[in-house]
């Protein structure tokens, strides 16, 4: 969802140089302060309402546009990509269910992975709910996956590693249809008149080919690093001892706080990828398509629905498309910010802006890198 709104042809100087203030305290304060570390999701919420009062305050919204900023933004999380069951309300039901019948799924969790062995068990989970998020939604796969890393006897810093590869697989593979994620939603409705008249699978044909590969050797990677952890013979050491411990029951007051945590992180980056609305209208729309695909990593903070409103349309290329999709569904992952499986993972395991920034940045870089040469260089 993205709220469309009148934007004047010429640049507003003091508008662009308030959202980029914003853009920078966005990218910075996360891992300068520990007081916004800790408290993230009010310090975008506070951000989102600065960036919506900039864009209203110097004329370019009117009353009634604000009005439609906000509610937006405050009833979006409720219906992501239109679908009756969003973000906040699976996050609640999980956390009940959890809550409930937690120590038994752990259980089970734990038996499989001993079953399997570290690679099989870590190649299995992330590559089956990468792609399958595409059908059960990147908000249903990204909270069961969370469950499942948490119930791993690894160590803190393996599990981080393994939530933010899983965080970019569950981000590309959700592409794949509309019911995955709210960037594909949008994508299909724009492209679904002349000339591409994209239909449910529009996405599979034209990304398909690109997305497949990369949740595979995302599952891969995941696979490795958990077998470097995990020797046969430790394997076999918690196998004689009865197996891993679980993780402790799924406190009640943790699910209702968790999921309004997750609205209002959600609800913030409504309002700021829609406030930034004028500077992708005046600035990036007008940009080729290689330089549209590294200045799409600032979709590792801002809300790459938005940008994909306001960069997708008919009139692009195949190509153009291609770089644009690619871009933002690879820079989402680099910070928590940056896409839902992020937010729900890192909101679960307690991994801070730092821990994530650490793995996700150089991670996102490598993949950028080997994507633009596939796309922008050889035109897969």
């Amino acid at each position: 969802m993205a709220l469309v709104f009148e934007i004047p042809e010429e640049p507003n100087i003091v508008v662009t140089g308030l959202l980029v203030v914003v853009l920078l305290l966005v990218l910075v304060l996360p891992f300068r302060l520990k007081i916004v570390e800790k408290n993230l999701e009010a310090f975008f919420f506070v951000m989102g309402s600065i960036s919506a009062g900039t864009v209203g305050i110097l004329g370019l919204l009117d009353a009634s546009e604000m009005v439609a900023l906000l509610k937006l933004a405050a009833l979006s999380p409720l219906t992501v990509g239109g679908r009756p069951i969003g973000i906040t309300q699976v996050v609640l039901i999980a956390g009940l269910l959890f809550h409930l019948l937690g120590e038994r799924i752990y259980v089970g969790i734990q038996r499989l992975f001993l079953k399997l062995g570290p690679l099989p068990f870590a190649f299995v989970v992330v590559a089956a709910f990468g792609l399958a998020s595409s059908i059960i939604s990147v908000i249903v796969a990204s909270v069961v996956l969370s469950e499942i890393l948490l119930a791993l006897p690894v160590g803190r810093k393996l599990k981080v590693e393994l939530a933010v590869a899983a965080a970019f697989a569950l981000g590309m593979g959700a592409a794949l249809t509309p019911v995955g994620e709210p960037l594909a939603t949008i994508a299909v409705s724009k492209l679904s008149g002349e000339p591409y008249y994209a239909s449910f699978d529009f996405l599979a044909r034209t990304l398909g080919h690109l997305i497949v590969p990369g949740v595979l050797v995302l599952a891969c990677y995941a696979g490795f690093k958990l077998r470097r952890y995990y020797t046969r013979i430790g394997i076999l050491g918690l196998e004689q001892e009865g197996g891993p411990g679980s993780p402790e029951v799924y406190p009640l007051s943790h699910a209702f706080s968790r999921a309004f945590k997750v609205y209002l992180f959600v609800f913030a980056l409504e309002m700021l990828g829609a406030s930034f609305t004028p500077l992708v209208y005046w600035y990036l729309s007008k940009a080729p398509s290689w330089l549209l695909y590294w200045i799409n990593t600032v979709s590792a903070v801002l809300d790459n629905a938005t940008l994909t409103a306001a960069e997708v349309a008919p009139v692009l290329t195949i190509e153009q498309i291609k770089s644009i999709l690619v871009s933002l569904l690879i820079s989402g992952g680099m910070l928590i910010p940056g896409n839902i499986p992020n937010i729900i993972m890192a909101g679960r395991l307690e991994i801070s802006s730092k821990e994530w920034a650490r793995v996700g940045a150089p991670l996102g870089v490598v993949l950028l890198a080997s994507y633009f040469v596939l796309v922008e260089v050889i035109g897969l």
